[in-house]
């Protein structure tokens, strides 16, 4: 992977971390830094979720990646919020 899918990558984790949190109902009790290392992990892992099931290269939009991606960040804050409100 060159530099430039790597800031890619980052900048579109960005995004599906805000897109994941506005998934989860309620107010969450997590800052924007960790919205962000959560999209971008949600990011990473649903690609290769999504390459497993053979569905990461598909015609125009990767709407299953991007499903995939999304339930795994909106997972992702939910359980980061549960842990900082058990704390």
């Amino acid at each position: 992977m060159e530099i430039s899918g790597v800031i890619s990558a980052i900048v579109i984790g960005i995004v599906i971390g805000i897109l994941g949190r506005l998934v989860v109902p309620g107010r969450q009790r997590i800052g924007v830094l960790w919205t962000i290392l959560v999209g971008i992990a949600a990011a990473f892992v649903g690609t290769g979720v999504a390459a497993a099931f053979d569905v990461s290269d598909t015609k125009g939009i990767d709407w299953i990646e991007l499903a995939i991606q999304i339930g795994l960040a909106a997972l992702g804050v939910a359980a980061l919020d549960r842990f900082k409100a058990r704390r």
